[in-house]
């Protein structure tokens, strides 16, 4: 895989078989990582939240019948 580095960004390299343009940064990587990680946290913890307000609702629905 023959690659060569691109002039403007030193952590991007382009792969001359397929033209693609690689992310060689290492902190880049990781920081990719951590902002999906937080992403996949934030969705979780946004559902666990619809959920419990559809509970809070049901709850509410269920004492104003009584």
């Amino acid at each position: 895989m023959n690659r060569v580095k691109i002039k403007d960004n030193m952590g991007l390299e382009r792969d001359l078989s397929s033209h693609a343009v690689i992310n060689t940064s290492m902190t880049a990587y990781e920081s990719r990582l951590k902002q999906i990680k937080k992403e996949e946290n934030f969705k979780n913890e946004f559902s666990q939240m619809k959920a419990d307000v559809a509970e809070i609702k049901e709850l509410l629905k269920n004492l104003g019948g009584k």
